[in-house]
């Protein structure tokens, strides 16, 4: 099949082969079956999963083009603006699609009739405001109406970068609606479905875009983009992996409920899923490298067309699942304590020594972002080990160590005592604001990266591109002067709590998420305008940077005493009501964490204090040794000087002697 015809049958194999797997999952599965009381009708039944697909299929068209263009196609080309448009494109059906889902879904959990009254239209715009389907589906379609637009005016590295994000968000409330969205475990529930259809996204809609793309790509560039979506693929095919073992585990639970309807179809889905896989991994390393020979490249395009079909199945089966009833009953308890009111899970048990080490939550965002952490960082040592250079072994022990540590904080005992121990909680703040950046710091990571990742010469840009593009944008000079970063440090951390952005943390995952990576960045732009050797625009002398140390110290310890002298609980009706019958009163639990906030909130500080006054002692050091290789190059000199001299008044007299 020539390239022309490829770009219309490719999108059309992948929407017939998920509707049949769609179609077949529903009347096997029962998602579609007749209800017994309050049934919609058929049109409602048959008609929501299909509009799901359509929502599916058109938001990885979006979000998939627009990280492609980002990473491997040039600003400014033919491709990279074919890509903005069919990013247009995805938005604009994005946009019908899912505002038909929130109609219909609308119609299936009200059983309402649809007319033109006004009582129907009150209805209609009370569930798309009051409930939270509502309100995801309804925010899912104001998003993507305006990516439409955003998407068809920018061009530029920037708007599109900003575009990218935006669209990435957008999927996000998607995962709210659905099994997932009234589960136990609801954030880890949520969040696996988030990323897993962040990651099918992107695979699955930077493919599309290849084939949209093929005639447009020369022999030249064709082996070049596609290894650089076969990179994005792989990351994209580990985080679907493994978030959609995490989802099934919530909703299968035992091995034998893989009999079950719902289990044959998630059968369904890992089989293409690894079919998928072993298609990516074949063509990556036998393929690509032999794209400009015309067998080679026929046998490729052949397989992407395989792989078309197979990524139709994982997404048809996909949808069905999302609306068959799971073998076993994953809904909270109608009658539930005070813990599963607030959080969502039970109470855990009792924090004793032991549980320090073996209590486990996982927040997969995190467990994510750590696995990615130390694989791109080890493997950029070991590229420059491979070439001869040298990278201090003591710079990746605390890069290291430094993740495994945020790994204990969000995934760990800190994450799971958290929201039911204040003391727990300013524990993983403390961590994550000061201890943790402290090591990521002298870890070195855009040093390494500008010096192991490989530099494009050809318009594009990869990872060192970016990087050093955020290292040196007016944004980043801002907010790491050391002014700045000291200020956003200091008074984060008393806003966070004397506001209702701590409130706001506990009720909503999305906010615990912003406090994560919030507390985080500040405490690393602190620390990097301090400290380390990755660039910054400007850094103070070593005495500022004491006094700067020294206001920081005395403001912790005074956090800390204002919250030890506090009468009142914080979020009171949050900690004063988890029914815990274990562990200190939450008025005295609070007293204890504001003596963490200023005894292990001052012992990374100190550390950086030690480190200041060293470099400083070393920078005196080596400006006195410079001063007298000076001196002494200068005495030479004048010594030299000195004998030419007087070997030319000996000539003279010894001439005139003669």
């Amino acid at each position: 099949m020539n390239s022309r015809a490829f770009r219309y049958a490719g999108p059309a194999i992948l929407g017939g082969a998920a509707l049949l797997a769609l179609l077949i999952g529903l009347a096997y599965g029962g998602g579609a079956a007749e209800l017994a009381i309050g049934d919609p009708g058929p049109v409602v039944r048959w008609g929501l999963p299909i509009a799901e697909l359509i929502v599916n299929l058109s938001a990885a068209l979006l979000v998939g083009s627009l990280v492609l263009a980002l990473f491997a196609l040039r600003s400014g080309t033919p491709e990279f603006d074919t890509a903005l448009d069919a990013a247009s494109a995805g938005a604009a059906i994005l946009t019908v699609a899912a505002g038909s889902t929130a109609f219909l879904t609308f119609l299936n959990i009200f059983n309402a009739q649809p007319s033109a009254s006004a009582a129907f239209g009150e209805q209609l715009g009370r569930f798309l405001v009051d409930t939270e389907a509502g309100v995801a589906w309804l925010t899912v379609t104001i998003a993507a109406a305006g990516l439409t637009v955003l998407t068809f005016a920018v061009r530029g590295w920037l708007p599109t970068l900003l575009v990218t994000v935006l669209a990435i968000a957008a999927l996000v409330p998607m995962a709210s609606v659905g099994h997932a969205g009234t589960e136990a475990n609801h954030n880890i529930a949520v969040t696996a479905l988030a990323l897993h259809i962040i990651g099918a996204a992107v695979w699955l809609g930077g493919l599309l875009l290849l084939v949209l793309l093929r005639p447009l790509l020369g022999s030249e560039r064709v082996a070049d983009v596609l290894s650089r979506y076969s990179s994005i693929a792989l990351a994209a095919f580990i985080v679907v992996t493994l978030s959609g073992v995490a989802r099934a585990v919530i909703g299968v639970v035992s091995p034998e409920n893989l009999l079950s309807p719902y289990g044959a179809l998630l059968l369904v889905k890992v089989v293409a899923l690894l079919a998928m896989g072993v298609l990516g991994a074949f063509y990556r390393g036998r393929l690509i490298s032999r794209m400009r020979d015309a067998a080679s490249a026929a046998r490729f395009w052949t397989l992407v067309g395989v792989e078309v079909v197979f990524m139709g199945i994982a997404s048809g089966a996909a949808v069905a699942l999302s609306v068959t009833p799971p073998p076993v009953d994953t809904a909270l308890p109608a009658q539930q304590t005070a813990a599963e009111v607030l959080t969502g899970s039970t109470l855990p048990p009792e924090l004793t020594l032991d549980r320090w080490f073996t209590m486990w939550d996982v927040d997969l965002i995190w467990a994510f972002a750590v696995g990615f952490g130390l694989f791109f960082y080890l493997a950029g040592v070991r590229r420059l080990t491979a070439r001869g250079d040298r990278w201090p072994l003591w710079r990746t022990v605390l890069w290291v160590f430094g993740l495994l540590l945020l790994l204990w904080v969000t995934c760990g005992p800190v994450n799971a005592y958290q929201d039911y121990l204040f003391s727990v909680h300013m524990v993983g703040h403390m961590l994550l604001s000061m201890a943790i950046p402290m090591c990521l710091v002298f870890g070195a990571p855009v040093t390494l990266a500008s010096r192991a990742i490989r530099k494009r010469d050809d318009g594009t840009r990869g990872g060192r591109e970016w990087i050093l593009w955020a290292v040196h944008s007016p944004y980043a000079k801002v907010i790491t002067h050391p002014l700045v970063a000291a200020g956003l440090f200091i008074g984060s951390l008393w806003a966070f709590y004397y506001t209702d952005l701590f409130r706001w943390t506990l009720y909503e995952h999305l906010g615990h998420e912003w406090m994560v990576v919030h507390f985080l960045t500040t405490g690393y732009l602190f620390v990097l305008s301090l400290v380390g050797i990755d660039p910054v625009p400007y850094r103070l002398p070593h005495a500022g940077r004491l006094l700067t140390l020294i206001g920081v110290m005395a403001m912790h310890a005074f956090f800390g005493i204002a919250i030890m002298m506090s009468s009142g609980l914080f979020v009171a009706e949050w900690f004063g009501s988890m029914g815990r019958t274990w562990g200190a009163a939450p008025l005295d639990d609070q007293y204890v964490g504001g003596g963490i906030a200023w005894s292990i909130g001052e012992i990374p500080t100190l550390i950086l204090a030690i480190v200041v006054a060293v470099q400083w002692s070393r920078s005196d050091a080596r400006t006195q040794r410079s001063v007298d290789r000076h001196a002494d190059r200068t005495g030479d000199a004048e010594l030299e000087a000195y004998n030419e001299r007087l070997q030319k008044l000996a000539d003279r007299d010894a001439r005139a002697a003669r």
